[in-house]
């Protein structure tokens, strides 16, 4: 009887815990999950995305020599974009990733070099960490990156969005992102359909842009229902 009682508890409390969790989830999931856009492929979608490029003046980042960026006050970069190197920071470890040359990288921990698994672990993660953290600075600018496909989509509103879809590359290959743009084709949020994410199209802003020293356009804030993004300490040199 004891154990059975016991059992009772336990379970109780699993459920009081979880209940309002699972229903809070189902109204969100609800309220905000979007089926997949249908879009067009071809010179149209193409165009779009020229004049989201030239809204965010591309020639300025594509001369970026340097970019260096704190990502929730957690991760910590300094990339070398032209030779296409980057230093990762975290904790009390330290990566520096050959992004041409994998052999090349290595981690760091106080200081002290590691190898074997423990470094190679650590190397794994400064990518996954790069991948993700860079893509909430730069993806506007990745939108012709090889095995992208880009697709006109006509929103409710009637306006045009962008669709791109990463078919290669990255962490997590085949995610796609629908831009929502202003008049002028600069990027005001976009809609995400990815494999991490259980409620598709949810919505983040774009938004808190910074002008840098080499003239890139840099986003330094995100919000994502009530959840905020931000990005700190950005800077871009020639």
């Amino acid at each position: 009887m004891k154990t059975k009682k016991t059992f009772k508890i336990i379970t109780g409390v699993i459920v009081f815990l979880t209940l309002p969790s699972i229903l809070f989830f189902g109204f969100i999931f609800f309220k905000y999950n979007e089926d997949f856009p249908i879009g067009v492929q071809g010179q149209a979608a193409d165009n779009l995305a020229y004049k989201m490029l030239d809204a965010l003046d591309y020639d300025a980042y594509k001369n970026t020599n340097y970019i260096e960026w704190s990502f929730k006050k957690l991760h910590h970069y300094k990339w070398k974009k032209s030779s296409n190197t980057c230093s990762v920071f975290w904790e009390d470890n330290k990566v520096d990733l050959n992004l041409n040359n994998s052999s090349l990288n290595k981690a760091y921990i106080h200081g002290f070099k590691v190898e074997g698994d423990i470094g190679e672990n650590l190397i794994e993660k400064a990518i996954s960490y790069f991948n993700n953290d860079s893509f909430w600075l730069i993806a506007p600018y990745k939108v012709f990156d090889f095995g992208t496909e880009r697709r006109l989509v006509t929103l409710e509103n009637g306006k045009k969005g962008l669709l791109v879809t990463y078919t290669k590359g990255g962490t997590t290959p085949g995610d796609s992102y629908l831009w929502i743009l202003d008049n002028t084709g600069f990027p005001v949020s976009f809609k995400m359909f990815t494999s991490v994410i259980p409620i598709q199209g949810l919505e983040s802003s774009w938004s808190n842009w910074t002008t840098t020293e080499s003239g890139a356009k840099l986003p330094t804030f995100h919000n994502i229902l009530f959840l905020g993004i931000e990005i700190t300490n950005v800077k871009a040199t020639n």
